[in-house]
């Protein structure tokens, strides 16, 4: 029961950053109004990460952004790392 209730809140954490970081991916290319509550939020919520990916493996080829693209990459890879890991501790 408690494996059960940690895989879903892990999962479930793992897709809403997921929509988060698309969310932000698509609002980027509207351009979007920097003072705009949900904007501020999106920027808030994903610039750490993006920011240092973009240290790590600078991904702009001309004037396009693919870090965001790499993070969800990573993000699905540990989700599912993570949310095995639960399965076999679980299993014992």
């Amino acid at each position: 029961m408690l494996w059960g209730s940690l895989y879903q809140v892990v999962n479930l954490a793992f897709q809403v950053y997921i929509f988060i970081v698309v969310a932000r991916a698509l609002v980027s290319w509207v351009g979007p109004d920097p003072y705009n509550p949900i904007v501020r939020f999106l920027y808030r919520a994903t610039d750490p990460v993006l920011d240092r990916l973009h240290r790590w493996l600078p991904l702009q080829f001309g004037g396009i952004d693919l870090t965001p693209i790499a993070l969800l990459l990573t993000l699905y890879v540990l989700k599912d790392l993570l949310l095995n890991l639960i399965v076999q501790l679980a299993r014992g």
